[in-house]
């Protein structure tokens, strides 16, 4: 993932994209939303809420919203880009500049304002329990330290590094994983903590 500092930073390294980024961000300009940099891409916020991100791949560019399940859609444009995965967050999609509405796409943006000010928002569900993959119990049974170091990490983390595991589908990608991951967890740092 890029490590951008700016808006205009992230614009210019998607230089494919760059007219339909500057389209899409004028938009959100013209209301209350601040504008902030998360996690390398460009995010708007209302009240230090995630409101809407933008962002650039190869063979399109997007707006997603984080709260976009409370949309009406009426015009079907919206889809859920990890179906079963994420519960709230919308995104919509343009494979060109031309596909930009942009009286629609405000028309979305201000019901997303108005949706985040009346506070409709799902909290993600989290299970107070972690479900440890058979793979890496056997791990940290057959090895103190790793053991050690595991439980002195905090649960988001204990929780990742499950998941990381439990979510390969092949026994030979679980082990190639537990793998990377043994010196991580022995030097206390999570799986994703370089982006962070």
């Amino acid at each position: 993932m890029q490590k951008n500092t700016s808006v205009e930073e992230f614009i210019s390294k998607n230089k494919e994209w760059k007219e339909a980024l500057e389209i899409l961000r004028s938009i959100l300009l013209t209301t209350e939303m601040k504008e902030t940099i998360k996690w390398g891409v460009p995010v708007y916020t209302v009240n230090d809420k995630n409101v809407i991100g933008i962002g650039a791949f190869k063979s399109y560019v997007g707006i997603w919203f984080y709260q976009g399940v409370f949309l009406e859609d009426k015009a079907k444009k919206l889809l859920n880009a990890q179906e079963g995965k994420t519960k709230g967050l919308r995104q919509w999609r343009f494979n060109a500049v031309e596909d930009i509405d942009k009286d629609l796409v405000l028309h979305y943006v201000k019901e997303a304002i108005q949706n985040q000010k009346e506070g409709k928002e799902i909290k993600p569900e989290r299970s107070k329990t972690i479900e440890i993959p058979s793979e890496l119990l056997m791990a940290l049974d057959a090895n103190d330290n790793l053991k050690r170091s595991f439980e002195q990490l905090t649960p988001f983390k204990q929780r990742e590094y499950s998941e990381y595991i439990a979510t390969a589908k092949r026994e030979a990608t679980r082990i190639t994983r537990l793998e990377k991951i043994s010196p991580m967890i022995l030097d206390g740092i999570g799986l994703h903590d370089k982006y962070r």
